[in-house]
């Protein structure tokens, strides 16, 4: 299932988008962490909310100064900066993305 919900931050469309969403990643599209972790999020079922900084300055220096990180993906969960896509990985092994994310998670990741 994708659950992936690509729109830009700029507009009242996207502001709107990011607002239902309880997640949010920035992410460049050559990058193989960001592909990861966007699988990830696909994986378990979650809704989420993409921002490609690929060749947008103003959304990555938005990234930067959301997170306090250059690198990419970095992710955020109720507006709270979790990291990258190793974060991610840590954080769905713990099993503690259940309590994070409650009702929205539909199935766990298979290992």
């Amino acid at each position: 299932m994708n659950t992936e919900q690509l729109s830009p931050r700029s507009s009242s469309i996207g502001q709107a988008a990011v607002a239902a969403s309880r997640i949010e990643i920035y992410f460049k599209t050559w990058c193989p962490y960001s592909q990861r972790a966007l699988a990830v999020l696909n994986d378990i079922g979650v809704p989420y909310t993409s921002i490609d900084v690929t060749h947008d300055r103003v959304l990555e220096a938005e990234m930067i100064d959301r997170s306090g990180r250059t690198s990419v993906p970095q992710i955020f969960i109720d507006f709270e900066p979790i990291g990258g896509y190793d974060e991610l990985e840590v954080l769905i092994a713990s099993g503690a993305y259940g309590g994070l994310l409650g009702d929205a998670v539909e199935t766990p990741l298979a290992a």
